[in-house]
């Protein structure tokens, strides 16, 4: 039973791995460079995946049907607080209060969208596909609320700067509030099919484009002095300790399986990419981020597997 589930989830991670190589083949080409990589994930942030959020809303959520959808953005502020509770206690071990500030944030915060978004379409029935997708559009208003706010607070914080509430309100979390406003307001069945699909096919790109920006990213990142001790406290608190607590906190609870497999899904993700973007965009020295991010989703191609197997075999 095990590994029937492996193999399934295997299989799915086997296509974010092909699609990953692809962008990792074009970046050692010099086909990508860096300044189209920026364009790329801008792109993928302003344009498709808000397109996608909007079109998968209005076509498969109603408030009727999700009567408790503030329920998703409310778990995943949780998860994220509990990710922080568990790196804080890892970054005991670490030196250096800015290397244990960037230690807790890739503990705390996780590739949320972009790889779940993959495995949603790879690893559940068809049917179930779509609720999915919300709950991941859902859980992502959260997550975004509190990388963009949270998150770049703590990874640039300054005595001297203010926290800016424009940061909270990035092109997702606009996309998401706007797409529930409209669903609200009953203009979700009003849009024209001229207009419906031309932004279904603009949506469509984000997946292959996003893992592209993932992979792209970790093309550049430079694997030189690197701690072998920290990158291990990473893998261990990230990638063992937050889907195990997660599972058998999940099981206790009896949750249904679908929210159950989002929980896990979340908890078995790498740390996010967009906080290398963050160290960039702010010019902060990157003590840990990039090489967390790397080993991350390395070990995360084996590590979320099991993980997800375990809980489908535990589950049923």
């Amino acid at each position: 039973m095990f590994f029937e589930s492996f193999k399934v989830t295997g299989l799915a991670i086997g296509q974010i791995i092909i699609l990953g190589a692809i962008g990792y083949a074009l970046v050692k080409a010099n086909i990508l460079k860096e300044e189209n990589l920026n364009f790329l994930s801008r792109l993928v942030v302003v344009v498709t995946l808000p397109a996608l959020i909007f079109c998968q809303l209005i076509k498969d959520f109603s408030f009727d049907a999700y009567p408790y959808w503030w329920f998703f953005p409310v778990l995943s502020i949780v998860i994220t607080g509990f990710g922080l509770f568990i790196g804080r206690i890892f970054s005991l071990f670490i030196k250096g209060e800015q290397a244990k500030i960037q230690f807790m944030s890739l503990i705390g915060f996780q590739n949320a969208g972009y790889i779940p978004l993959v495995l949603a379409g790879a690893i559940l029935p068809e049917a179930m596909v779509g609720t999915m997708l919300v709950y991941i559009f859902l859980f992502m208003l959260g997550f975004n609320l509190a990388v963009w706010s949270l998150g770049v607070y703590m990874l640039t914080f300054e005595k001297s700067r203010k926290f800016d509430m424009a940061s909270l309100f990035s092109p997702p979390v606009i996309a998401t509030l706007f797409s529930l406003v409209f669903i609200y307001l009953g203009f979700a069945k009003s849009v024209p099919d001229v207009l419906f699909r031309p932004l279904k096919m603009v949506g469509e790109c984000t997946v292959p484009m996003a893992i592209f920006v993932v992979s792209a990213n970790l093309a550049y990142v430079k694997l030189k002095n690197i701690s072998i001790k920290n990158m291990s406290l990473v893998i261990v608190a990230k990638l063992i300790v937050l889907p195990l607590a997660g599972m058998l906190l999940v099981l206790k609870l009896g949750l249904p399986q679908l929210i159950g497999t989002l929980i896990i899904m979340q908890l078995a993700m790498p740390p996010a990419t967009s906080l290398s973007v963050i160290i960039r965009h702010y010019k902060k020295k990157d003590l840990l981020i990039s090489h967390g991010i790397f080993f991350g989703h390395m070990v995360s191609l084996l590590a979320t597997p099991i993980f997800l197997s375990l809980y489908f075999v535990l589950s049923r």
